[in-house]
């Protein structure tokens, strides 16, 4: 088995981030009709949670929310463009994994949430997933409370959750989490990801030709990689690909990730109702992960934040590196 950790020297996802307008919409007035229903789906494996796209300023405990506003900080030293091609010179660095289909993607991350958008306590937790390298069984994953080394809950098949329908599970794989046959060159992996869009399993009635065919989709396909393995070649074009994106913007000043980690983040365009935020070290700029944003009565708070903390092959659902 193959192994990477991810530290600050040295990491990567969620997350489906950028919906359009009109799926985030929808998205949003599901979730809205069924509150409790947000922390299961982000249990079942964090895929489509971060769909509904939301960001966060976390403080060096990593549970105290700030407010958060562009305006009220100075300006980055930065472009979102700059730390992309950052990422793209680090992620050439990293050590390549290999996987054969029948094989899985372990990560492990720590994740900050609580039970609803706008109330609730917060709690960290770590996640092990398990997702099929070449898409052909069930993700499976179990998490503890992190003040808890032995609390470790039961290995169980996690779902991907219906957008329409936040009760609902849907009886489909999850996408290939090892993504072994992309295109390295920038132009030629922008135009494989116009061609091979992410499967978003819209909520019936969504206008699939204007979302599939949008020009942020590809981008949307891009970040949905970073939940998986993308070899260091791949994602360097990758992060080349996202450096085009139109909108994206650095946060200034330090941000510090759900596993205390210290860096930069780049808040993505196109999310409703919130923000989400892709983390990169301060130093190294390798990815850390994410945070997603809630907006209620025009304040932001934190609705989840994950960090990943390791990245592995490994043979079956269970097995650690």
């Amino acid at each position: 088995m193959n192994e990477t950790e991810r530290s600050p020297q040295g990491f990567e996802e969620q997350l489906l981030r950028d919906l359009t307008a009109h799926v985030a919409h929808r998205a949003e007035m599901a979730s809205a009709a069924h509150p409790v229903g947000r922390r299961a789906r982000f249990l079942r494996g964090w895929r489509l949670a971060g769909a509904f796209g939301l960001a966060v300023t976390l403080t060096a405990g990593g549970l105290v929310v700030q407010t958060m506003r562009l305006g009220d900080q100075p300006p980055p030293t930065a472009s979102a463009s700059e730390i992309f091609h950052l990422a793209a010179d680090a992620a050439r660095q990293q050590p390549e994994l290999t996987a054969r289909p029948d094989q899985y993607v372990f990560t492990e991350s720590l994740a900050t949430i609580r039970d609803r958008p706008a109330s609730g306590p917060y709690q960290t937790i770590r996640n092990q997933l398990w997702q099929s390298a070449g898409g052909v069984a069930y993700t499976q994953g179990r998490y503890r409370p992190e003040p808890d080394p032995n609390g470790w809950g039961e290995l169980r098949v996690l779902r991907m959750g219906d957008p329409g329908d936040p009760e609902k599970e849907l009886d489909a794989f999850q996408p290939p989490a090892y993504h072994g046959d992309l295109p390295t060159d920038p132009d030629e992996l922008l135009a494989y990801l116009r061609e091979h869009p992410v499967d978003l399993h819209l909520p019936e009635g969504a206008d699939e030709e204007a979302v599939y065919g949008g020009e942020s989709m590809p981008y949307t396909t891009a970040r949905s990689m970073l939940d998986g393995y993308v070899p260091p070649r791949a994602l360097a074009a990758l992060y080349e690909v996202l450096a085009r994106e139109p909108g994206a913007v650095v946060i200034s000043g330090d941000v510090v990730d759900a596993a205390g980690r210290h860096g930069v983040a780049i808040r993505m365009p196109g999310v409703i109702g919130g923000n989400v935020d892709l983390i990169f070290d301060r130093d190294s700029h390798v990815y850390l992960g994410t945070r997603n944003s809630v907006i209620r009565d025009g304040k932001e708070s934190l609705e989840s934040a994950v960090a990943l903390m390791r990245i592995a092959i490994v043979d079956r659902p269970g097995q650690l590196p």
